[in-house]
């Protein structure tokens, strides 16, 4: 299959949607078949860049308009991303994260070419506030163009449901995965002297650095408490402020943003990871924490307590500070308690052991062969005609005005098919290919 994975949120840029895309395109790669992806430029990183294995990556000449993603406007990147289609003889289209305008616009174009899109949300939404109302109206809009979906938990396959207004056989639950050989414990790295607790996440108050805030304070006389925060964002000011007002300099350190091969020798220095999201769909660093073998305090929102089980030294407690901080003084404890050699033994759980149970729980591979059944089965379902396409975005959200839109960039791309016939368009070389017909020519000489 010939797939191409969009999102304005990808390397040099770091996160789980990040992550997610890279490591699933190399698993696609090494099944054999041909993927490329499309995000914005990045500084100077434009144009066509090659990844491992040849993931081609296209940085597309486009301005970020806020927080990371491009100005939507629907018409203005058609003959670029219509030519990659071609030129790449793309069949799937698989956009990711509901915040990415880039993936919304690229599997718009897409089904109205005759391709088929899949979607996957990493993220849940509310549904009160002026934000959430607005962002699930253009949901409804837009995945009115998906052949299916994707959610990362079942808690966020109801929440993209009831926001999206889709039927619920239409929507697939495939978790994130961690590579469980890069994330091994390492004991040796701890301080037998201190207790540190870790936290890696975005500086932002979905991730709960309030809370964080409140309760570092409450440990600034327990000398034997250090803090490890990586992770950069609006909240950092907070941290620091909180860190010079209790005169905790020298136990709070600030690493700022970590490249991900980085994270995992922050994690080793730890005993405890400490997290205090406010909403979650899956949370991946927990599961990177745990592979580690950290003792994970985690808020239970979300998808969170569907991800990992407790007896894996991990803590769910409600987003709260006294929930917090009493779920921190148990563990406290309990690391003091093992390390006086007083342990109880259903507390004694071996970090190489908790290792190996996660690399059965979550890996690449299994989400690559799960989501490659989604491909073939959309595969085989009949391309959507433009009148299918506007009575589904009719019946769901109800937004006449957008079917102007849709016709518009349907009528655009009719002109470019003229002015630019699919025929008279290069085609370009399969890499996979190229590097199989190469080993074939090695071999007989």
């Amino acid at each position: 299959m010939n797939i191409c994975l969009v999102s304005d949120f990808f390397y040099p840029n770091h996160g789980g949607v990040e992550e997610h895309i890279y490591n699933l395109s190399q698993c696609l790669l090494s099944s054999g078949h041909k993927v490329i992806i499309i995000t914005h430029s990045y500084g100077n990183r434009k144009g066509i860049r090659y990844m491992t294995n040849g993931l081609k990556v296209y940085y597309l000449p486009i301005k970020v308009f806020y927080n990371q993603c491009i100005l939507p406007t629907m018409i203005c990147n058609i003959k670029i991303l219509r030519e990659i289609f071609i030129r790449e003889q793309i069949q799937i289209i698989h956009g990711h994260s509901a915040f990415s305008v880039l993936a919304h616009e690229a599997m718009t174009i897409g089904v109205l070419m005759g391709r088929r899109a899949i979607f996957t949300d990493h993220s849940l939404f509310g549904f009160a506030d002026l934000s959430a109302i607005l962002t699930n109206k253009f949901l409804q809009i837009s995945l009115s163009f998906c052949n299916h979906f994707i959610c990362v938990s079942h808690t966020g396959k109801e929440n993209t449901v009831l926001r999206a207004k889709m039927k619920a056989s239409k929507v697939s639950v495939i978790p994130n995965a961690v590579n469980t050989l890069q994330f091994t414990p390492n004991p040796i790295s701890r301080d037998k002297k201190m207790i540190t607790i870790v936290i890696v996440s975005r500086l932002v108050y979905r991730k709960g650095i309030d809370l964080l805030a409140s309760i570092i304070p409450y440990f600034k006389n327990r000398h034997y408490i250090n803090f490890i925060i990586a992770g950069d964002g609006p909240k950092r000011e907070l941290l620091e402020e909180v860190r010079e007002k209790n005169n905790m300099q020298d136990r709070i350190q600030m690493l700022g943003a970590l490249e991900h091969s980085e994270v995992r020798d922050v994690l080793t220095r730890g005993h405890i990871f400490l997290n205090t999201s406010l909403t979650e769909a899956f949370c991946m660093t927990i599961v990177e924490a745990c592979s580690v073998g950290l003792h994970v305090i985690s808020t239970r929102v979300g998808g969170v307590p569907e991800v990992l089980p407790e007896y894996l030294n991990v803590i769910l407690v409600q987003p709260d500070i006294k929930s917090l901080i009493n779920a921190l003084e148990e563990t406290i404890d309990r690391v003091e308690r093992f390390r006086a050699g007083k342990s109880r033994k259903d507390e004694i759980i071996c970090p190489f052991k908790i290792n190996q149970i996660v690399s059965e729980l979550y890996n690449w591979q299994d989400v690559s062969h799960r989501t490659e059944k989604i491909y073939r089965k959309v595969l085989e379902e009949p391309t959507k005609n433009l009148k299918e396409v506007m009575l589904t975005i009719v019946n769901r959200s109800g937004v006449y005005l957008f079917l102007l839109v849709v016709s518009l960039c349907y009528v655009i791309i009719k002109f470019y098919d003229w002015l630019y016939p699919a025929n008279e368009i290069e085609i370009c070389r399969n890499y996979n290919e190229m590097k199989n017909k190469n080993k074939n020519n090695y071999q007989r000489s």
